[in-house]
């Protein structure tokens, strides 16, 4: 890896003081008012050119760590739809791609807790899998080619396997995306060389063994990407957690796995059963996706700052345009167990496969505040 790897990119300190504050309390506290002043700077600024989803698999998971416990239903598991999101964006007059989460679902099979509960829904899995077009067709689609992607990142390493994304240390086998960087968080790269106990069953152990390191940037602070793009650390769910926020024409958008749907990010409000009642109970106001947060008060704080930065919904202002990259859907083995209000996908702007004028499509003038949309939660 080398610095320039990341040319074009600027870092956000706004958090970095916060994250450093001592005790609990006064950490969040600061972290909220770090993440008002990122909204108030980002949300003002420049838009990304456009956005897509572009759903890649589904899959069970256990309830109990969907909504932190809380939930009241015998459905064991949920179904979630994984998704990729497609970001164009003005990067200093030029036009970038970046593709977040775009996960390997074969090589996702090799993490230990999906490999067996992929065993355990093998007669059952006709009733919520959903085949789905490859990733390089669903690309085509909208007049793009593998080898127009600029960026790569993802939210976390669960599952991740980027031996079908890097090339080969050899040179045997090609990039996926063979002109794109990597944009690994350097805390969570260095944990997958060895492993917690309570982190190995998520992993896929050898995802990384043998892989050309030469387009991975390893990166430890705030980055902002370009025009309407910005990568911030939000820690807790895994030690390189990190969040993808967007300034669209509809609205400032984050994209992570700390919440598997809006019920997450506004438990009060939500028509789940047990959600409401047991963040009364707990007094608290969000609900982790809890298979393995590595430290639970950070998971916490990271979702505060997401749901202080992104806009509400505009048909539903008591929930946020937090975008689950994996989403709970309606399902047939979880009945009740529906989101109150579900995303499924961002749709903004034009795709565009021509560089333009930064003065196109990205206007840097401010804008007006939007209804609905204040800058706390």
């Amino acid at each position: 890896m080398s610095d320039d790897l990341l040319e074009g990119t600027t870092p956000v300190r706004d958090l970095d003081a916060a994250w450093q504050t001592t005790g609990h309390g006064p950490r969040l506290r600061a972290l909220r008012l770090g993440a008002e002043r990122v909204r108030g700077a980002f949300a003002s600024g420049p838009r990304v050119v456009s956005v897509r989803t572009l759903p890649l698999a589904t899959l069970p998971y256990p309830t109990k760590y969907a909504f932190w416990s809380a939930a009241i239903s015998p459905a064991p598991y949920v179904t979630m739809t994984h998704r990729c999101l497609l970001v164009q964006f003005m990067q200093r007059g030029a036009l970038k791609n970046l593709l977040f989460n775009p996960t390997d679902v074969q090589g996702a099979r090799g993490a230990p807790f999906f490999a067996r509960l992929i065993e355990q829904f093998k007669l059952a899995e006709p009733l919520f899998a959903k085949p789905f077009p490859t990733l390089e067709k669903q690309l085509e689609d909208v007049g793009l080619a593998p080898r127009d992607i600029d960026y790569v990142a993802f939210d976390h390493f669960h599952t991740q396997d980027l031996r079908g994304l890097l090339a080969s240390e050899d040179g045997a086998r090609a990039a996926r995306f063979p002109n794109a960087v990597l944009l690994a968080p350097r805390r969570e790269w260095d944990d997958w060389d060895d492993l917690h106990p309570i982190q190995r069953a998520w992993f896929v152990r050898d995802g990384k063994a043998g892989v050309s390191t030469a387009k991975v940037a390893l990166t430890a602070s705030d980055l902002a990407l370009g025009d309407g793009v910005i990568l911030l650390r939000t820690p807790g769910h895994t030690t390189g957690n990190q969040t993808l926020f967007v300034n669209t024409d509809g609205g400032v958008w984050g994209v992570s796995e700390n919440g598997v749907c809006v019920d997450n990010w506004s438990p009060l409000e939500s028509k789940i059963p047990g959600l409401a009642a047991a963040a009364r109970r707990g007094d608290v106001d969000l609900m982790l996706n809890a298979n393995t947060p590595e430290v639970t008060a950070d998971q916490y704080d990271s979702m505060i700052v997401e749901r202080t930065i992104v806009d509400r919904v505009r048909r539903a202002p008591a929930f946020v345009q937090m975008l689950s990259s994996s989403e709970v859907t309606p399902s047939l083995i979880a009945p009740g167990l529906s989101p109150t209000l579900l995303h499924r996908e961002i749709r903004e702007g034009e795709v565009s496969a021509r560089a333009r004028p930064s003065s196109a499509g990205a206007a840097k003038e401010p804008r007006p505040p939007r209804a609905g949309a204040p800058s706390t939660p």
